[in-house]
């Protein structure tokens, strides 16, 4: 399916050494990718093609001032020389127009020897495994969710796969990557009058549609979620001591002080986290990775710039160690880049954007730390986030909040759920960390309201004071 960026590589490879010799670094990134989406509700079956990042090239090159890039999507080798001119084009453009203005200082990039071809693994291919066994196995599944109970009004599946190649190329680098992702989730709504709510669960993995028997076990508590929201109230407003599930403890992960440590904010003085490296911004429980050390769907073994990814600490036992940053950031403010610098796609520019982030697992056990609350809460099911890197502010909706008394839950259900405060605050008050770090890569993020990328987040269970409402 990717054998086209075989047939180029070699006028890849031809038009970087064409423009080094001009500039003192340039490259090629080659995209080509597949996916496809599923999904059936009460309105019918919709398959279609999904967000991708479509098939394509971005050159880039550095001149020891600036740095400029192209995009296109259709390459020959007797396009080389114009390529070579559009870049020339671009860079004395930029030069023209900072002219009486002091450029931001762009070093050139390392460009340390590095030759590396992975694939990450797949036990069912979506393709091959064809659009009527996916239909049929999610038609089973909806059918399953609305069986529970007669007050299920409705239920939708969906699921998304996607496979990219990228090859990356420079004078002294050659990384090639083909990585599957796939992810799904299940959507229930339960009705008792006029009244309506609905649970929704993601599911994901890096691989395919073996997937689809994941989910076959968590269909039902999905509707059995539903059904029990109807029941809830809202919740009196306040300060609570809390036990956050995974899920929950990873979008305080992503939002809360995710956002907040992507460098190229640093380089725009628009992050609070600058001020902070070396100290304290969290409990001793709290360290905080992002990278590809784990497996899940936003794994990837370089980022977009040609950078190596790995294990970025950047809290570690509560002391803010560092940012994670992309290329050129990293390259403004001297420092290492992290493997962080990702794009939307070949026609947009790479950011400093979050891979896999979590934090670390502890040493307690959920009914420990349940048993350990006298009035409480534990928090379920998380919807979305707002997170404000200049001052750490944090805003996130959670579906579910199971009240606690005297170390037990009652069964009273509080929702929909608003957690909010001063990001240091709430991660200084971590108490107890459960064991076992589990993430979730079944959704996107934005910078800012575009340039959407596939993440993961996750944790372990987390107890925490938290402020409600």
């Amino acid at each position: 399916m990717f054998s086209t960026i075989d047939r180029v590589k070699p006028g890849l490879q031809k038009l970087v050494a064409a423009l080094r010799e001009t500039y003192p670094y340039a490259s090629v990134l080659a995209v080509t990718d597949d996916s496809r989406a599923w999904q059936i509700r009460r309105s019918g079956v919709v398959i279609a093609a999904n967000r991708d990042g479509g098939t394509g090239f971005v050159v880039r090159v550095f001149d020891g001032v600036g740095c400029a890039e192209y995009s296109f999507n259709e390459f020959s080798e007797d396009k080389i020389p114009d390529i070579c001119a559009v870049m020339a084009k671009r860079l004395a453009e930029q030069n023209a127009a900072l002219e009486g203005i002091a450029p931001l200082p762009t070093p050139i990039p390392a460009d340390e020897p590095a030759v590396l071809k992975k694939t990450t693994g797949w036990k069912v291919h979506p393709r091959e495994l064809g659009d009527e066994a996916i239909v049929n196995k999610i038609t089973a599944l909806r059918e399953k969710a609305l069986a529970v109970d007669e007050r299920v009004l409705d239920a939708a599946v969906a699921v998304t796969y996607r496979s990219y190649r990228k090859l990356f190329l420079s004078e002294h680098r050659d990384l090639d990557q083909t990585v599957m992702w796939t992810n799904a989730a299940v959507v229930v709504m339960a009705a008792r009058g006029q009244e309506l709510k609905s649970a929704y669960h993601p599911f994901s993995v890096l691989g395919g549609a073996e997937l689809l028997d994941r989910m076959e076990a968590g269909v039902e508590q999905v509707a059995r979620d539903a059904l029990a929201l109807l029941d809830s109230q809202p919740i009196p407003p306040g300060e609570y001591d809390c036990v956050c599930d995974p899920e929950t403890t990873g979008m305080i992960v992503h939002e809360a002080f995710g956002h907040g440590v992507e460098m190229d904010m640093f380089v725009k003085d628009r992050a609070l986290a600058r001020e902070f490296i070396g100290q304290y911004v969290a409990s001793p429980l709290v360290t905080m990775h992002d990278g590809s050390a784990v497996e899940e769907a936003a794994t990837a073994f370089f980022d977009d710039e040609g950078t190596l990814t790995g294990d970025t600490v950047i809290i570690d036992k509560g002391i803010l160690k560092r940012g994670m940053c992309d290329a050129l950031s990293a390259a403004r403010l001297g420092v290492e880049p992290t493997g962080n610098g990702r794009r939307e796609s070949y026609e947009r520019k790479a950011y400093t954007r979050m891979t896999n982030t979590y934090f670390q697992g502890g040493d307690a056990d959920p009914e420990e730390m349940i048993a350990s609350i006298e009035d409480g809460f534990l928090l379920e099911s998380p919807s979305s986030g707002m997170e404000d890197p200049k001052n750490w502010g944090i805003q996130c909706m959670v579906t579910t909040a199971k009240e606690i008394k005297n170390g037990r839950l009652t069964g009273k259900i509080y929702s929909p759920i608003v957690l909010t405060g001063y990001v240091p605050d709430l991660l200084k008050s971590v108490s107890m960390m459960s064991r076992t770090a589990v993430l979730c890569g079944s959704g996107f993020c934005g910078k800012g309201y575009k340039e959407w990328v596939k993440v993961s987040d996750g944790g372990p269970y987390m107890k925490a004071r938290i402020r409600l409402g």
